[in-house]
């Protein structure tokens, strides 16, 4: 099998050949920390988390960079407006992004680096752009001259006459008014760092071809990011890189956005879902079930109720593990990658077909059920490895979620005091007291906890409080 994935810069779907063997380097844009992360930010960190599993699931050696935009002018503008430094506000964000990815299971980067922290890459980055002609200084400010790329616009499909032109060309003194900033001015009360063109802070697109080039050298494997990124960032990375005389990123993937109420997901329209808000509604591993259950390059679109019904779902997997355990005696089943059924490694090589590897999880899960109703117990094992091997890619293995964190210690603490109410109401039935038994029965459903009496013993699952 070979893994195929979309390359926005040809619109085809490729062949993936690493530019070294067994090895990727994969940079994906993170982010700008003026404020906490919504369900919309975590999408691309579910996905490109996702991709790099899958990478090294078929033993690629991935070196991850995922960068924090910590300066730019909305960080600024916040931190006015809260009469803070703006590193205060890029931090205690940046620790928020950091929670969110953790609470969702995302692998940590390799490197994680902050643009503030690169300024001399990036200087050197724009004088090596001057020296070829691509770039110059004026009033302070350094551009680049886009119509001295030839290549300009091709990743997002546009000609540069079509562009809008910015309107405050003149005052800037910019060559042509789509030239865009690498580097800007420092005005008043803002910071600031000294270079060649005098002190002034750096432009958004500069950070990322900078950062790329220093952990992931002058050409890499594989670019992600959302899809709002093509333009102009990512074209903007293009020129910048290129015209320095870097081969940059060999493949541009792209995650779409999250919407609610068919508009993107964003804080201008004012129906931002903060993750920290609803990882108190719906568990965690189910919020990132639900990402995962579209595919990257599809809109999402999001509801307490879609998640709800995603989590459903979820639970049927996680309710045969658990059966599965219970009819073996208890086993525990590990990790193997020569468990996983076949169809679901194509689906993954398809472009990572989430949708259709997860089909195929369900389809085995029906299969694993069918062989619990008939007493097999080895199709059983079997099924449930299967099971597991195929979660783990995913980053949806239970086992990882109950045992990592304080989410997982807090899922093993209520785990303990539910089996403690069930061992009480098993006492109950046994001395016939069905009213006590029936009345812990109610009380753990109005908690959110569905009680399913099997022939193994009771279990319990997470379900809507007072049974909404």
């Amino acid at each position: 099998m070979v893994l195929r994935l979309h390359d926005t810069s040809t619109r085809t779907v490729r062949d993936f050949v690493s530019l070294e063997p067994n090895k990727v380097g994969m940079y994906v844009c993170g982010a700008t920390v003026q404020g906490p992360p919504h369900v919309g930010h975590i999408r691309s960190g579910v996905a490109f988390d996702i991709v790099r599993r899958w990478l090294m699931a078929r033993d690629y050696d991935v070196t991850y960079v995922r960068n924090v935009t910590d300066i730019d002018d909305k960080i600024l503008h916040n931190a006015g407006h809260e009469d803070v430094p703006y590193w205060v506000v890029a931090m205690r964000n940046e620790r928020a992004f950091t929670e969110a990815y953790d609470v969702l299971g995302c692998l940590p980067p390799t490197y994680e680096p902050r643009a503030t922290g690169h300024i001399p890459e990036m200087v050197a980055l724009m004088q090596r752009l001057i020296d070829a002609g691509f770039g110059y200084a004026a009033n302070g400010d350094v551009y680049f001259d886009v119509r001295a790329f030839a290549e300009y616009g091709s990743l997002s499909g546009q000609k540069v006459d079509d562009m809008l032109a910015a309107d405050d060309a003149e005052a800037r003194a910019k060559r042509d008014p789509r030239d865009f900033a690498m580097w800007k001015a420092a005005k008043d009360g803002e910071p600031f760092w000294d270079t060649p063109w005098g002190p002034g802070r750096p432009g958004w697109h500069i950070e990322c071809s900078a950062m790329a080039n220093k952990y992931l050298g002058a050409s890499f494997d594989i670019h992600g990011g959302g899809l709002d990124l093509v333009f102009p960032h990512h074209e903007n990375e293009i020129a910048q890189s290129k015209c320095a005389g870097d081969g940059f990123a060999n493949y541009w993937l792209h995650n779409a956005w999250v919407t609610t109420a068919g508009e993107k997901m964003s804080k201008s329209l004012g129906n931002s879902l903060l993750v920290s808000e609803v990882v108190q509604r719906v568990r965690p591993i189910e919020l990132r079930y639900y990402l995962a259950g579209a595919h990257y390059r599809s809109m999402l679109e999001f509801s307490d109720e879609m998640v709800k019904d995603a989590g459903q779902g979820f639970q049927r997997i996680e309710g045969f593990l658990s059966r599965a355990a219970d009819a073996l005696g208890g086993a525990s089943f590990e990790v193997n990658p020569a468990n996983r059924p076949g169809d679901f490694d194509a689906a993954m090589d398809d472009d990572i077909n989430t949708p259709q590897a997860i089909a195929v999880i369900h389809g085995v899960v029906r299969e694993g059920n069918a062989a619990l109703a008939g007493g097999d117990a080895e199709t059983v094992r079997v099924k449930a490895h299967a099971v597991v091997a195929m979660l783990d890619v995913l980053g949806l293995n239970p086992g990882d979620w109950r045992s990592e964190g304080q989410g997982g210690r807090l899922e093993g603490a209520v785990d303990a005091l539910v089996k403690v109410v069930l061992e009480q109401r098993q006492a109950a039935r046994e001395r016939k007291d069905y009213a006590s038994a029936d009345a812990i029965r109610d009380q753990l459903k109005s908690a959110g906890i569905e009680i399913e009496d099997t022939p193994e013993g009771p279990r319990w699952s997470v379900g809507d409080p007072d049974g909404k």
